[in-house]
């Protein structure tokens, strides 16, 4: 058993079938990343120009996709697919457009190499059961293979759409390492992908009413509490902090329990399971509009009666929710769309 017990008599506590739990949606891979070819040029051209290379072509966050039968779902998918699953569409390298910043994604153990070519428009495309999907939508139909392919590509999408000029001369940068880094040509300082660390946790008090809260754009969908790590905070201060500041609730304990990179644009998620002792709400009115205690019967009473919906399967949030809640929250309604 694995337990803080930081400053407070009331440990929170994540039990070994917990901790030992499938990992998260967008959490999984079964490529190696193979770091130490991104500055190989000629061994690059020569995995870019293999017959058997893969390529993702990927468009502001989305790739095409296949539907697939359940039945003939790929590795990785049960734990994490609602219905249905889905598999990336990989082109030959041949066959992927031949402008675009070009990625090397890694190497599977069958030794097939995966590159991502980022591009402004995703290309007419060859087969009409094709479809072009984010994340978001496909990131737990996916199989272990092709989430980890995703969430990598869209991740480097992302920084480089947003890193284009230097930030110490302001000249522009272009990309180097493989896609991993952007140089610039003027100065030559070059510049590294940004992953923003936030803490995200699941709030519990001395009933073990869970504290969720909602923002005004998220249409009666509750969540646990998230925020962003300050430079020079430890991550159980930042839960601390954070916590306070968007419901002025006080945080004498927390545990970690799992993470999950995500790409939206550019965070890692660090999930905390943590204790208050104070009870009294006063939300911020900024981040969040509204918050309050559920006990396990309430929350699946208010899902029920539609009153509230609940963050996505794909997120650390459900999980955190899952794991005080007991077990899956497949009441209905649980799941609607947000609008």
């Amino acid at each position: 058993m694995h337990s803080s017990t930081r400053g407070s008599d009331h440990p929170v506590t994540v039990t070994r079938a917990e901790a030992e739990r499938p990992p998260l949606a967008l959490s999984r891979s079964s490529v190696d990343r193979g770091s130490e070819h991104r500055l190989d040029e000629p061994w690059l051209a020569a995995a870019w120009s293999n017959p058997g290379t893969r390529v993702l072509v990927v468009s502001h966050g989305t790739a095409f996709v296949l539907d697939v039968p359940d039945g003939d779902a790929p590795a990785g998918t049960g734990t994490h697919a609602g219905t249905g699953a889905a598999e990336l569409v990989l082109l030959p390298s041949f066959e992927a457009p031949q402008d675009g910043d070009r990625y090397f994604l890694g190497t599977d153990t069958d030794g097939v190499h995966y590159f991502a070519l980022a591009v402004d428009e995703l290309p007419g495309r060859l087969d009409g059961a094709a479809r072009p999907a984010g994340l978001r939508e496909v990131g737990g139909t996916l199989g272990d293979r092709d989430a980890g392919l995703l969430v990598h590509a869209v991740a480097l999408e992302n920084w480089h759409s947003n890193h284009r000029f230097c930030a110490r001369c302001g000249q522009p940068t272009a990309p180097a390492a493989a896609g991993h880094v952007r140089r610039c040509a003027a100065c030559g300082t070059e510049h590294y992908p940004r992953t923003d660390p936030a803490v995200i946790m699941l709030v519990t008090d001395d009933q073990d009413r869970a504290l969720l809260g909602t923002q005004k754009h998220w249409e009666g969908r509750y969540s646990t509490l998230a925020g962003f790590v300050e430079p020079g905070e430890p991550l159980e201060a930042a839960v601390a902090r954070e916590v306070h500041e968007e419901t002025g609730v006080h945080v004498v304990s927390a545990t970690y329990v799992d993470s999950q990179p995500w790409p939206f644009p550019c965070s890692l998620m660090l999930g905390y399971m943590a204790r208050a002792d104070s009870t009294e709400i006063t939300v911020d009115g900024e981040e969040i509009a509204h918050a309050r205690w559920f006990s396990r019967d309430e929350l699946k009473a208010s899902v029920e009666a539609g009153e509230i919906s609940l963050p996505g399967k794909i997120s650390i949030a459900r999980r955190l929710l899952e794991i005080w809640y007991g077990g899956p929250i497949d009441a209905p309604g649980a799941d609607r769309p947000r609008t």
